[in-house]
């Protein structure tokens, strides 16, 4: 594959049942192109809790997919209110998702170090009042 592929989603923020269309869709597409099954999986677990924590916390987003020889990154934008502290948001259990959210089975505080733990390198940047922004790379 000598080309660079793009694959690019907005994620809808008003509702759960549509997070996590752009990480089937991205199955579906990588499955197509021919990247193995192990990469895929990481790739969607990693997309997966993205969108859901641009669901609960932004209001939504956009996710960027770009697959190149070696590798593939993930870009995934949000205006929201962004992460007030990053080292404490990456901790396993720790969360600001409300009860509400909490209560359908979401929030429990595992989407960030998820996203890190099936990545091969994951940097997060966030503005109060602004936005986050993560990129995302697995190597293939």
């Amino acid at each position: 594959m000598n080309e660079v592929v793009k694959f690019h989603f907005n994620v809808d923020g008003d509702s759960f049942t549509s997070a996590g269309q752009a990480s089937v869709q991205v199955k579906k597409n990588l499955r197509q192109i021919g990247i193995s099954p192990e990469t895929i999986r990481r790739v969607s677990i990693a997309m997966y809790e993205g969108e859901i924590n641009m669901v609960i916390h932004a209001g939504g987003g956009v996710a960027d997919i770009m697959v190149y020889e070696d590798h593939i990154d993930i870009i995934l934008e949000d205006n929201g209110p962004g992460i007030e502290n990053i080292d404490l948001a990456m901790q396993e259990g720790y969360s600001t998702a409300p009860d509400n959210i909490r209560s359908l089975g979401f929030g429990a505080g595992m989407g960030l170090p998820n996203m890190k733990r099936y990545t091969d390198s994951m940097e997060v940047t966030s503005e109060l009042g602004k936005g986050t922004k993560i990129v995302m790379k697995v190597n293939i």
